[in-house]
């Protein structure tokens, strides 16, 4: 903050702003935004002069570090300036603006309902939550716990000692229901808060927005008249939430920079209690925790090392009251919140509601905002999909028995299909599989390739809609300027490679630095465990399919008489089971080997472990979980020779053929198992194994001790800690249920409706599990989804792929496309009253001689291949139609990729990542802020010259 006056006209020359107020008034203004309206009338309702927030930081700086309300400062000054809270005038928004401009339209609030508002500032019910130090003045921002047997006394005692020195407050109390826990409460004290968040440049509001209307033409009046009607409309949409039971984000609705505390009469402070948020106290707590030394040495930093060495056992902000209240939430409103959050978001009952999603943002921090802002759209972006896989599903069940393949099969009495096995295996009748044939049907119908490229689309469609939709937010939650700020190393890195330093080139500073040896060194011991895992995934596979090979043969002559029909569709059956249960084991091992190979790579930043982290993750659990799925779709029938000639795994056992009706009904029994009992699995361990353990905790409680309150943070303990990892768990479950939603859709239309089924359960059981079962996460922030993103996009590109491969090998599309254009009926000629396909299962077998099976019988079975009789001159080799069809489907997977990949691109191409009026205002707000705090900071001289006697100036002196 420079306070001369030459100082500061030099520094606006150089930035190019001698603009006044009124000039800024003349440009072109903004469309307003859904925010304006509140914004406008907290300008008038809500203002406060910069000269009384000077003096209120002036009395601030003058009083000891007392954490309760600035309402109970003793000075009459202070006193008299916090009483004013409702008549704030902000001089910014007077004198040279042009009203005339201002939104006209508005209708104030009813003052005869207010709006229910949290019972923030209300210190009596903080106390009784238990969120106050003893005194019941000071509020508790962070809770340490350890165990009283623990020996690590004296690093305990340093880290403490330290934090004392550090500026934050700290109070022991021990446990009530066990006596050898002892929690430590954290208070962060107002001067050290303006401390650390002036070195975290973190920002906060000082100055309410205004908005400015255009003058557009009477037609855009009638569409924007229009669209009042469709939004009153939306209104009463029972899925939107009521806000008026949420209370005023009224940070939203600020401009905001980088805190000073040179600069802080630029800053809205009403209270000093509620200017910083929870979330906000929290995330400088632990920035605190985290870099104070224990000991001395460089590498003796941090609360992580601290609980890794067991001297603390657990780290955590507290939750701000009970979740569950007595008393009617309509009637009484909520208590805080943790109770609004509950009763408007995580109980089953709201499934269909919106999401509180600024609320969410507020008390858990833009991190898992975001998570939950991505998990709402990808399943708001489901519906569509599920309709049109619904569609297509219904119309092979209304077409079933009109298709001419089905009618055949289900016809062909006397048709004899050749032994699926060597041994106990007998002639068939085609017509057995006529249930087989209808059911293939409903999956590998005429819509298919429709569904296909339709999905393809769609993925693009959620992919660039969501940048669109994260653009938003961001903006809206105040993170644009935060992608700039550079993050803090990790303690481990940064005493692994302390001894190396190199200037970073940002900062300037001199940091540890990684070597590129060292580095590459590392990367490829990692990637050596990546293909080693990979490896193992592909052995568990072999495994399962020689475990087919193996039992097909028993299921075949099994004693109970379903079984022995059906034996195939028993040993697809006992052979997904088996692999859920590989996948479910290995998925364990998996993280613990990927755990350990990120440590080994030592990243730099936090977000960069969590990257590869989750990259590692993705790829082990995405082969594991469709490694399967791939040999059904393209390896499952596909190389076992023809009758008489059998190709076998090591000369002993013959390979899998597929059913007469074709693989894809194994391809969907697959996906349809394994999609299904994943999410069950899934969900349980997300609420089911967590309430569990709660139970537990409580019952031991109950147990323990007779009649005794537990204070809110010993509540908050007994719960149970947040996945290590974060959100990767989420995360990567969604991803791969995205990955099953694309990937295979072709085989499996119904898939999105399954995903759809899921993910409105999903919602609201994590919403359940972050409110009730776990403790308080750290608030993080975040801009995007991280390396999430880019992941979607990967799937995106393989979806199109297998799914053209899907079409184009697995099912018989491109079989019955050929016959039905170059050997069918309609080759020659056409006629409505014959079918196209009429004769093409009869085509589509080839004959085999039984007197060559030794079997003693005679005649002619008959096979799936396109392979010449035994009475042609090259008896069993491929015929000509065969090369056609192979050719055929080639030339499919070329024009269905280019084709697709040619839509996706364009449709990328037309959808900015940004909406046009957004980048607009981002723009405009930029500027303004900068003319903003060149004006604040000339009252603020003009002030200071009224004090000390001097002329004032209405330019910059």
């Amino acid at each position: 903050m420079v306070h001369h006056s030459g100082s500061i006209q030099s520094f606006k020359q150089q930035k190019g702003m001698n603009i006044s107020k009124s000039e800024i008034a003349k440009e072109t203004s903004l469309k307003p935004s859904r925010r304006s309206l509140p914004c406008l009338a907290q300008s008038y309702a809500y203002s406060k002069s910069l000269s009384q927030s000077t003096s209120l930081f002036q009395s601030i700086e003058s009083e000891s570090q007392d954490p309760t309300s600035v309402t109970s400062i003793s000075a009459d000054k202070a006193e008299q300036d916090l009483g004013k809270d409702k008549d704030y005038t902000d001089e910014s928004e007077h004198a040279n603006y042009d009203r005339s401009r201002l939104i006209k339209d508005f209708v104030p609030k009813n003052n005869s309902e207010p709006k229910p508002r949290l019972p923030k500032n209300d210190m009596n019910y903080i106390a009784s939550s238990g969120l106050l130090f003893k005194d019941g003045k000071k509020r508790i921002d962070y809770i340490l716990v350890y165990r009283k047997s623990n020996i690590q006394y004296d690093k305990r005692n340093t880290f403490e000692k330290n934090l004392r020195a550090e500026g934050l407050m700290l109070e022991k109390e021990p446990a009530v229901a066990n006596s050898d826990i002892m929690f430590i409460k954290i208070h962060i004290p107002w001067d050290t808060l303006c401390k650390y968040a002036e070195r975290l440049n973190i920002r906060m509001p000082f100055r309410k927005k205004s908005y400015y209307t255009d003058r557009r033409s009477k037609s855009m009046g009638r569409v924007q008249k229009y669209f009042r009607r469709i939004k009153k409309w939306m209104s009463q949409n029972p899925m939107v939430l009521d806000k008026s039971a949420f209370p005023d984000l009224e940070e939203s609705d600020c401009y905001t920079g980088p805190f000073s505390r040179a600069r802080i009469h630029h800053f809205i402070i009403n209270n000093k209690d509620t200017f910083f948020s929870n979330a906000t106290r929290s995330r400088i707590v632990y920035h605190m925790l985290q870099h104070t030394k224990y000991e001395n040495g460089i590498s003796k930093v941090g609360i992580c090392k601290l609980i890794n060495n067991g001297s603390y056992i657990a780290a955590f902000p507290p939750h701000e009251g009970a979740y569950k209240s007595n008393q009617p939430i309509k009637t009484h409103g909520p208590q805080n919140n943790r109770h609004l959050l509950y009763e408007r978001w995580a109980r089953w009952g709201m499934w269909y509601k919106h999401q509180p999603l600024d609320l969410i943002r507020l008390y858990f921090g833009e991190k898992i905002g975001l998570y939950f802002a991505w998990l709402g759209w990808y399943t708001g972006m489901l519906i569509p999909a599920a309709i049109v896989g619904l569609c297509v599903f219904f119309y092979g069940i209304l077409t079933m028995n009109a298709s001419q393949v089905s009618q055949e099969i289900c016809k062909a009495t006397e048709v004899f299909m050749c032994p699926l096995c060597d041994k106990n295996c007998s002639l068939q009748r085609l017509n057995e599989s006529c249930i087989y044939a209808k059911v293939t049907y409903l999956f590998d119908n005429g819509g298919t390739v429709f569904f296909a490229i339709f999905m393809a689309i769609w993925a693009t469609v959620f992919l660039e809609f969501w940048k669109r939709r994260r653009s938003t937010l961001t903006y809206t939650w105040d993170l644009i300027e935060w992608e700039e700020e550079e993050e803090t190393l990790r303690p481990q890195f940064e005493a692994k490679y302390y001894k190396m330093e190199r200037v970073n080139p940002i900062s300037g500073k001199p940091e540890p630095h990684q070597p590129s040896s060292d580095k590459v060194t590392r990367l490829l011991v990692s990637i050596s465990g990546i293909f080693f895992m990979i490896s193992l995934v592909i052995t568990a596979v072999f495994a399962v399919v020689v475990y087919r090979l193996v039992v097909m043969e028993q299921f075949a002559s099994f004693k109970w008489n379903f079984i022995k029909q059906h034996w195939q569709f028993a040993t697809s059956a006992a052979a997904v089971c088996i692999n859920f249960v590989i996948i479910m084991a290995l998925n364990v091992a998996y993280e613990k080997i990927a755990y350990l190979l990120t440590n080994l790579e030592y990243p730099r930043t936090e977000s960069e472990w969590e990257n590869s982290f989750a990259l590692k993750m993705f790829l082990f659990q995405f082969v594991n979980l469709n490694s399967s799925i791939f040999y059904i779709a393209f390896f499952l029938g596909r190389f076992v020779g023809h009758p008489g000639k059998y190709n076998k795994l090591f000369n002993r056992w013959r390979l899998e053929e597929c059913h007469p009706s074709g693989c894809l009904i194994d391809l969907c029994l697959q996906m349809g198992v394994i999609m299904f009992l994943k999410q069950i699995w899934n969900n349980f361990m997300e609420l089911g194994y967590p309430l569990i353990q709660n139970w537990w905790s409580r019952h031991k409680i109950k147990r323990g001790i007779q009649d005794a309150s537990i204070p809110q943070w010993e509540n908050d303990w007994n719960l149970q800690p947040m996945n290590i990892h974060g959100l990767m768990d989420e995360y990567l479950e969604m991803v791969l249920q995205f990955g099953f939603t694309t990937i295979f859709v072709a085989a499996f239309p119904l898939a999105p409706l399954l995903a759809l089924l899921n993910n409105i359960i999903e919602i609201r059981l994590d919403a359940y599990k972050f409110v009730t079962q776990w403790r308080r996460p750290l608030p993080a922030r975040a801009t995007d989804i991280g390396i999430w993103y880019g992941i979607l996009e990967g799937i995106g590109i393989l979806a199109v792929i297998t799914n053209a491969f899907v079409i184009a090998i697995t099912s018989d599309y491109i079989p019955r496309f050929v016959y039905e254009y170059k050997y069918g009926p309609c080759a020659t000629h056409f006629e409505y009253s014959e079918s196209c396909l009429t004769g093409y299962v009869n085509n589509s077998l080839s004959f085999f001689d039984l007197s060559e099976l030794g079997i003693g019988k005679s005649g002619y079975c008959r096979y799936r291949d396109y392979r010449g009789p035994p009475w042609s001159s090259k008896p069993y080799e491929f015929t000509l139609q065969y090369w056609h069809i192979l050719a055929a489907r080639l030339a499919f997977i070329i024009v269905f990729e280019h084709l697709v990949f040619g839509i996706k691109s364009f449709i990328a191409y037309l959808i900015p990542d940004v909406p046009k009026n957004l980048y607009d205002r981002i723009r405009r707000e930029k500027y303004l802020v900068q003319e903003m705090m060149y004006e604040a900071e000339l009252e603020h001289l003009q002030q200071q010259r009224r004090k000390s006697g001097h002329p004032v100036h209405h330019e910059w002196p």
